[in-house]
């Protein structure tokens, strides 16, 4: 299936957000996700299954100085 990550489309058989972040090696503490223009809570991403078309933004938190 054909989903729209960060603004490109990328190609994925991935089932879950948890299955592409996996596919993408994408740590769950600094991830975070929202889907189709909401936000996915770290507990939803097992379960939240993913679409043909589905936009999905994807952010890594870092720290500095």
């Amino acid at each position: 299936m054909t989903i729209r990550l960060n603004g490109k489309d990328h190609e994925t058989a991935a089932p879950t957000i948890a299955t592409l972040l996996e596919e993408l090696a994408l740590p769950r503490q600094t991830t975070l996700v929202e889907q189709n223009g909401e936000a996915r809570p770290r507990d939803e991403w097992q379960s939240a299954t993913l679409q043909d078309g589905d936009k999905l933004e994807i952010l890594r938190v870092a720290a500095g100085g």
